[in-house]
């Protein structure tokens, strides 16, 4: 399909519209739309909180009757089903609009194509694929939920310029800077659940809670795989705002009722033989409706997720020290013995945080 530099200028504001509901309409998908007529922009909204009214919604709203006859810019296909709103199809159609561009069809099995077919068959004309990687790349966690049943799942590590991750005693407060830390921040309000192991919560007693000022969004999940529920009944994790599951191979029932009694949600895990299967823990996460998992963990979980192919992006924040051979490396990573195992990463963004660098790289799987 060919569409014009104005085509792309509207597509471009939607996807703009629908990075302002980043931080609240999970496990919802960011949408945006804009409603155009003779040129000019009528209308414009984007999908602001889950439960709430839809982009398409909010847009016609503005537009009020001027939408007969426009052209409406939408990220993502419209529902055609009834969740906790009716379908934004039916609205498209009742406001008469002439023409939809969606920048990518909706992978939820309700919908797939379904929407575009029910607004062709109403007589509007329908266009698709226009900004589509764009499009894609805001909502991965949702697609890859409705297309595999897992989560999109981010690793988060802060090294040094030796790639060294903790001194040998384990000390690692603090490797970055003040805003690294920050901006590790922002990555926790955009995640639905953050995952760490049971090791991790012994060594350093992590809160693992968002702590922004300038956004207001729900504490995510916390998830500690703990294969034999070894966490601390007075855990600071357990104190926080916010639920934590642990995911557990152990039946015994007396620690699990301590655990559940200082706070802690025990989910026992199937096909469980010495640890936890961790494709498993990711499985019931996306049944959970967890679109985006950040992992803040040590070598050991990060290095078996990495091995496993569970882990789909890494952000590493790199700081200007070295800490020498003795230190902690980043991931335990057995088995490597030869080139031809080495783990490919594509390095997709490289900025400076302050003082360190972030280095953000896709792992390719085989």
């Amino acid at each position: 399909m060919s569409f014009s530099a104005d085509d792309h200028k509207f597509m471009s504001r939607a996807l703009h519209l629908a990075k302002k509901g980043t931080y609240t309409t999970s496990p919802n998908p960011n949408v945006g739309c804009v409603l155009v007529k003779d040129g000019d922009v009528i209308g414009e909204g984007w999908h602001e909180k889950a439960g709430q009214a839809h982009a398409e919604i909010n847009a016609l709203n503005q537009a009020g009757n001027k939408a007969e006859g426009a052209t409406a810019y939408v990220t993502l296909e419209p529902c055609c089903h009834h969740g906790k709103t009716p379908p934004c199809t039916d609205a498209l159609i009742k406001a008469k609009v002439k023409h939809v561009i969606a920048a990518m069809s909706d992978p939820h099995s309700k919908v797939a194509g379904n929407g575009l077919k029910q607004l062709e068959a109403a007589g509007i004309f329908v266009e698709t694929g226009l900004l589509e990687e764009q499009a894609k790349a805001l909502n991965l966690g949702f697609i890859k939920r409705m297309q595999q049943r897992l989560p999109y799942v981010r690793c988060k590590l802060a090294m040094s310029l030796d790639g060294r991750t903790a001194m040998a005693s384990g000390e690692s407060k603090w490797i970055t800077s003040s805003a690294a830390r920050q901006d590790v921040q922002r990555l926790r309000a955009r995640s639905d659940a953050i995952l760490t192991g049971v090791g991790t919560v012994l060594a350093d007693d992590p809160s693992m809670t968002v702590r922004l000022d300038e956004i207001n969004t729900q504490q995510p999940l916390r998830v500690v795989v703990d294969t034999n529920l070894s966490m601390p009944v007075d855990a600071k994790m357990l104190k926080q705002a916010g639920n934590t599951v642990l995911m557990t191979c152990s039946a015994d029932e007396a620690i699990a009722e301590a655990l559940k009694n200082a706070g802690a949600d025990i989910q026992m895990m199937p096909y469980c033989n010495t640890n936890v299967d961790l494709k498993s823990v990711l499985q019931q996460l996306s049944d959970m409706h967890i679109n985006d998992v950040l992992l803040e963990t040590g070598a050991t979980l990060s290095g078996a997720m990495l091995q496993a192919g569970l882990i789909d992006e890494l952000i590493i924040y790199m700081a200007p020290v070295l800490m020498g051979n003795e230190a902690r490396g980043l991931f335990a990573l057995p088995g490597l013995d030869a080139m031809q195992d080495k783990i490919e990463l594509e390095i997709t963004d490289q900025r400076m945080v302050g003082q360190d660098m972030r280095i953000t790289a896709k792992v390719r799987q085989h």
